[in-house]
């Protein structure tokens, strides 16, 4: 069978937020394919912070995509044929699709559609889910009755991690970008209380809402907001860098936060988390989140765009502009 498809090239690499010089939309023809391969189209495309690093040439945890290449990015796709036994048609698979809505592969993670739904597979139970649950638990490390703070908090990962450590019994604060997201953090999610880091007394009012100072940092953002968190650290607080999403959209050396001497004053741990690190546990997180949100402890927040492939551009956009509650999906095409 013939089959074209609709994708998005990066045609050089941005020296700002992505724009439509920096990514081409275009066609292509794919062949059938080889033994071992199988044709996938893709449902759900999952739009994520760090694809913006992968589109610039700095220091990263996986090659950056090469200019000329399909733009990297995880995907919930369905198999339309299959000469590899290990998948079928009609098959769901979460896998490395890119942006594209047909693409020619091998490998995925073969997905049981009686648990969840599509979207929980791209979020609650899928990289986002696991990612709050490991993050949060072994880097982080809270102990009931400690402060936990966390920033994008209305975000894909962060809400989910708020929640966590609230079933682990801390006080959990939460940073947001506006008032409204504020209100959805504390009211829908369950946080104990939330802050708007763009109100001219963030500073004032991360304070107030942390009286005993922070214990544990889930670090989303970097830049101004890690620079507000570290100086109200406690002795030996754990600061969890989960993602760095402020600094992304700037070119050439990031520099470090202010106060980095309170990392030796107040015997910090500071630790980087990748989910690759974690891939043979992704069960564990699965079912355990699974049971939180079967048992209402855990809410989960899917914020879906209905556009197509050739809405991936605008659908970044809305992540980084802070658009959105929850994790950031667009819909590519209906599910077979």
């Amino acid at each position: 069978m013939t089959v074209t498809s609709k994708r998005w090239i990066l045609s050089q690499r941005p020296a700002s937020a992505p724009s439509p010089s920096d990514l081409e939309f275009t066609e292509a023809g794919l062949p059938d394919p080889k033994p071992g391969e199988f044709l996938a189209r893709t449902v759900y495309l999952s739009l994520d912070p760090a694809q913006r690093i992968s589109m610039s040439d700095r220091t990263q945890y996986a090659p950056p995509v090469e200019v000329g290449s399909v733009m990297r990015g995880f995907s919930l796709s369905q198999i339309v044929v299959s000469r590899n036994p290990n998948f079928s048609a009609g098959d769901f698979i979460r896998a490395a699709g890119g942006w594209q809505d047909y693409w020619i592969g091998s490998d995925g993670v073969k997905l049981d559609t009686r648990i969840g739904s599509l979207e929980d597979h791209m979020s609650l139970l899928g990289i986002t889910g696991a990612t709050a649950y490991f993050c949060l638990l072994e880097a982080g490390q809270p102990k009931a009755g400690e402060t936990v703070v966390v920033s994008s908090a209305a975000g894909a990962v962060g809400s989910l991690a708020g929640q966590i450590a609230k079933l682990k019994g801390c006080r959990v604060v939460g940073i947001a970008g506006s008032n409204e997201k504020c209100l959805h953090v504390v009211n829908a999610l369950g946080f104990d209380a939330c802050v708007n880091y763009k109100s001219p007394t963030f500073s004032a009012d991360l304070t107030e809402a942390c009286p005993g100072g922070i214990d544990v940092n889930f670090e989303n953002v970097g830049g101004a907001v890690l620079d507000t968190v570290l100086p109200m650290m406690n002795l030996h607080g754990r600061i969890a860098i989960c993602g760095l999403i402020s600094t992304y959209n700037e070119e050439g050396p990031v520099r470090g936060p202010l106060n980095f001497d309170l990392t030796l004053m107040r015997r910090l741990v500071i630790r980087g988390f990748l989910i690759g690190d974690y891939w043979p546990r992704m069960n564990e997180a699965a079912q355990a989140l699974s049971s939180w949100r079967a048992d209402g402890r855990i809410h989960n927040s899917v914020h879906v765009i209905d556009g197509g492939i050739s809405y991936a551009l605008e659908a970044i956009t809305v992540l980084f502009q802070g658009g959105n509650f929850g994790k950031v999906l667009l819909k590519v095409s209906e599910p077979a």
